[in-house]
């Protein structure tokens, strides 16, 4: 079910709606709210793929973007960068160097840094987090893109934040042609 999101680039799909539905079940033990949330397959496999450390996941993520047209037609991939820098791996990049391999397409995954350590999904003032999000991405030797047709790929779209100042980066600093967005999956809702 691939929805378009919208946004200050060109063109931009989600693949996927992220949860299904969500039920509040209470209150753990440890003073936790806990939900039943049944999720796309899309969002179950993010969401294995990034608390569940299932590497795994990435292949069939993968697979299930094939149904996506049109990507080797990019002169580069670029995946956003991530904001928790604790984890092993990072799961966009994964996802971005396969679908790079699968469709031939070349990756530029240290184009765009993150230098905040603030996670931005609990920041709920879309001022403050783009003030944020403006201080901590960077452009790192970006004449790499200047006039080129650029694939920006992010796991999750909620408010597109985080894609329209990559976006804005990109095209300004950068001088890319044309900037278009892929994510996994996208919020029901946007805050």
């Amino acid at each position: 079910m691939v929805e378009s999101i919208e946004g200050n680039w060109a063109v931009g799909k989600a693949f996927d709606i992220h949860t299904v539905s969500s039920e509040y079940l209470g209150v753990d033990a440890g003073g936790r709210d806990r939900y039943d949330t049944k999720r796309s397959e899309m969002g179950q496999l993010v969401y294995e793929l990034k608390y569940a450390q299932n590497r795994g996941a990435v292949a069939r993520i993968v697979e299930l973007l094939d149904q996506i047209k049109g990507i080797e037609g990019f002169d580069a991939l670029v995946p956003i960068p991530a904001t928790n820098k604790k984890r092993a791996y990072q799961p966009v990049q994964l996802i971005t160097a396969e679908i790079g391999k699968r469709r031939k397409v070349s990756v530029l995954d240290d184009l765009l840094l993150n230098s905040g350590d603030e996670e931005l999904k609990g920041i709920t003032d879309p001022v403050a987090r783009l003030d944020l999000l403006r201080k901590a991405l960077s452009l790192h030797k970006g004449e790499r893109v200047k006039g080129k047709q650029i694939l920006l790929v992010d796991d999750l779209f909620r408010s597109g934040s985080t894609l329209n100042v990559a976006t804005d980066i990109l095209l300004t600093e950068g001088g890319a042609a044309r900037v278009c967005v892929l994510t996994m999956t996208k919020t029901r809702s946007n805050r």
